[in-house]
């Protein structure tokens, strides 16, 4: 099923509008051209002008990074965490390799959208709970914004852009990104040969299919099991956060907020889990139609920001923008809990023994989760010689300019892949 929405980087129709449609696909994928090259970038440039002004400068810096991110991180969770440990480990010195890889590694085992709650523990490491606050708002709004003006623009007319070409591009361009990121956390990752052996095992898992969260929570029991096998045992308690579960027999505007409040809640692993969850909770039950799921999974993939922006368009089409507002609120606010009662716990973790044994292994599988999606990303995007010759060039300028800016690996990508498609 998921396969089937994936093969959907194309226009769809959903009216019979021909001529209208036809008109606004090409207006919408010139309007996102220049709103990505120019109309974001004067928003930036007004909205971080506005922030620069903060009285708490951390808060204010806070503000602009994840910003920055929300206009211009495409890829998945994967690729938005490699360019946070890129712009918070590398250039800014925030936190360290190991406890960003800690961070990594429990933001893994809660549920909620992987990268929007990292970007949360980032702002939280920095300015403390507002900067908790305001790192995930800075990073959803972006996406928002963007996946609302094209949900508006969907239910008037049916179709959405025409933007393959510069999708085409990016893809490869990320990958490069996340084998730099593999590189620089898997030497902090892998501090022995237990370690490589779980993480080898892990990867491996992972290319079979194996969930995710099933081969973290087993890489962070067996490093447990290898800590007993050193050490004399200690009691282990666990905390699982309380889910909930409830039905919504009509669909008014509480209902369609409880509906996200509860995917993200107890949304685990990627968030393209989330359209299995959409397909029961709304298609199954005729809320909405396939093609407007299939439809809503192609924003997620062509927009920058947290893939879970999806609600929002989805919520736009069951109930105007009041819907898109609520669904969004619910599908992410689940996240801005769980990440304010697990940060203060990790350094608590990482001082017992027993912990960060645990907390090693799960470092090391995300690493290797991570890697198992790079690996994948790669079978399904380079299978020409267009797509393998802007993965190199971005690995080479990736690695030549270590300094460099991701979104210019990013926007370089989108211009030639722009440039590769339509050489043929």
């Amino acid at each position: 099923m998921l396969k089937n929405y994936l093969e959907i980087i194309k226009p769809r129709r959903r009216k019979e509008r021909k001529e209208d449609g036809n008109t606004l696909c090409v207006l919408c994928a010139f309007a996102v051209k220049i709103f990505w090259n120019g109309f974001a970038v004067s928003i930036f440039t007004e909205l971080t002008g506005l922030i620069t002004n903060m009285a708490d400068t951390k808060l204010a810096e806070v503000a602009k990074l994840f910003l920055k991110l929300g206009f211009i991180s495409f890829g998945g969770p994967a690729a938005h965490i490699a360019m946070m440990e890129d712009e918070v480990v590398k250039k800014r010195q925030w936190m360290s390799h190991e406890h960003f890889l800690d961070l990594v590694g429990a933001t893994n085992l809660i549920p909620g959208p992987n990268s929007t709650e990292m970007t949360m523990h980032c702002g939280q490491e920095q300015a403390g709970w507002k900067g908790l606050v305001v790192a995930g708002l800075s990073f959803i709004v972006p996406a928002v914004l963007i996946t609302g003006l094209i949900a508006w623009a969907y239910q008037k007319y049916g179709q959405l852009p025409a933007v393959e070409p510069f999708i085409y591009g990016i893809k490869p361009a990320v990958i490069a990104i996340i084998i730099s990121a593999l590189i620089s956390l898997g030497k902090k990752a892998l501090k022995n040969a237990e370690l490589w052996v779980l993480g080898a095992a892990t990867l491996i898992l992972s290319l079979f299919g194996v969930n995710e969260i099933i081969a973290l929570f087993g890489c962070g029991l067996a490093g447990l099991l290898y800590y007993f096998l050193k050490k004399r045992s200690h009691t282990v308690q666990g905390v699982f956060p309380v889910l909930f579960l409830f039905s919504v027999a009509k669909l008014s505007k509480l209902g369609l907020f409880l509906i996200f409040l509860k995917i993200g809640a107890l949304l685990y692993g990627s968030g393209y889990v989330l359209y299995a969850f959409l397909d029961a909770e709304l298609v199954a039950k005729g809320l909405l139609s396939r093609q407007e799921l299939m439809d809503a999974v192609a924003v997620g993939q062509f927009t920058p920001g947290p893939v879970l922006s999806t609600a929002t368009f989805i919520g736009w089409q069951l109930n105007g923008p009041w819907g898109a507002l609520l669904a969004t609120a619910g599908v992410f606010l689940p996240s801005f809990l769980f990440v304010a009662l697990l940060n203060p716990l990790i350094p608590r973790l990482r001082k017992s023994k027993m912990m960060s044994a645990f907390l090693d292994a799960v470092n090391v599988a995300a690493v290797a989760v991570i890697a198992a999606v790079c690996i994948e990303m790669g079978r399904e995007t380079l299978t020409d010689w267009r797509g393998i010759a802007i993965a190199a060039i971005s690995l080479a300028v990736t690695f030549g300019f270590k300094k460099l800016n991701s979104a210019f690996i990013v926007l370089g990508g989108a211009a030639l892949g722009y440039l590769f498609w339509w050489l043929g």
